[in-house]
């Protein structure tokens, strides 16, 4: 199988170990930087090329596109499915993923589980809004955050407040949720590849915080996912149309509810935390994916719904 990983710096863990992983099943595979790749679209065909000459054939793409180049990202990896390469994630479900609210509306009307969230945009509304979430304590979230930047606990309703009109301030799209304190600053990490979730692990917030991402100091260790956890990170992750996701579970009296579902999650934690070789499941389930390049792929998810 001839593979590309889109990726903006091959030195990474994540896209190293996918590399890795991939040469030791016989595959050939390049790294791609996105920002490097341009396009031509024409009724004719399309094109693409990179620092100076075509690339063309890749039977499958590895998508590991940060949140800062989302846009330009996945008009690449549209570029690339419209060109016939199979990829485990699409455009169209990476935009869903990385834009919080939307994904919880997905989600919501599938009836997945996650802790009660309010949106609005007038300053006016923002004493109604958070009457409707409830007493806090809340959490503000970044509606485009990623690894615990961006997400606030306020324990007052003033704060709660204060802050919200801070953001509205800076023009910044945020979401608030109720807190779930039994959880005690524990999150459940769940990395799903294709319909199963190979590898599990729950992370701690350190003292003082109630934020578990491992970049914010969190610490890790494997852990086994219960049946309803599992279920729960599988269709979750089905929902938004991806074939690989790390999607973070929260244990509450109401069962799990989802966090987050994250479109390129990191492996090295994982990995770290669990032993299990999940950049190996990751090329393994793309090869049995990967189809032979086709002009004009009848398969493609290309709609932005």
């Amino acid at each position: 199988m001839k593979l590309a990983i889109l990726s903006r710096n091959g030195k990474l863990y994540s896209t190293r170990r996918l590399v890795e992983a991939a040469r030791e099943r016989g595959h050939s595979v390049r790294v791609l930087d996105p920002l490097r790749c341009y396009m031509r679209i024409s009724t004719e065909g399309f094109e693409m090329h990179y620092k100076g000459a075509q690339i063309a054939g890749y039977h499958a793409v590895v998508p590991r596109i940060g949140a800062s180049v989302t846009r330009y990202g996945c008009a690449v990896l549209r570029q690339f499915e419209l060109m016939g390469s199979y990829t485990p994630n699409s455009a169209a479900a990476i935009a869903r993923a990385r834009d919080k609210l939307r994904c919880h509306q997905l989600l919501a009307a599938q009836g997945i589980g996650l802790p009660v969230t309010v949106f609005g945009d007038n300053p006016d509304d923002t004493v109604d809004l958070l009457s409707m979430l409830g007493p806090p304590p809340h959490v503000i979230k970044l509606n485009e955050g990623t690894q615990g930047a961006g997400v606030m606990l306020t324990e007052k309703l003033s704060a709660s407040r204060g802050v919200i009109e801070t953001l509205r301030g800076l023009y910044a799209h945020f979401l608030v949720q109720e807190f779930i304190g039994e959880a005690k600053g524990a999150d459940l990490r769940c990395f799903v590849v294709g319909n199963q979730v190979v590898a599990a692990m729950r992370r701690q917030a350190p003292k003082g915080d109630f934020r578990s991402n491992l970049h914010r100091g969190g610490t890790a260790k494997a852990v086994k996912a219960s049946k309803a956890e599992i279920e729960t990170a599988v269709r979750a992750a089905k929902v938004l149309g991806l074939g690989v996701a790390g999607v973070d579970l929260i244990r509450s009296k109401r069962g799990p509810l989802v966090l987050e579902v994250n479109s390129s999650p990191g492996l090295e934690g994982i990995e770290a935390a669990t032993g299990v070789d999940v950049a190996g499941r990751i090329i393994e389930h793309v090869a049995g994916g990967g189809v032979p390049v086709r002009k004009h792929p009848r398969n493609a998810d290309l709609t932005d719904s």
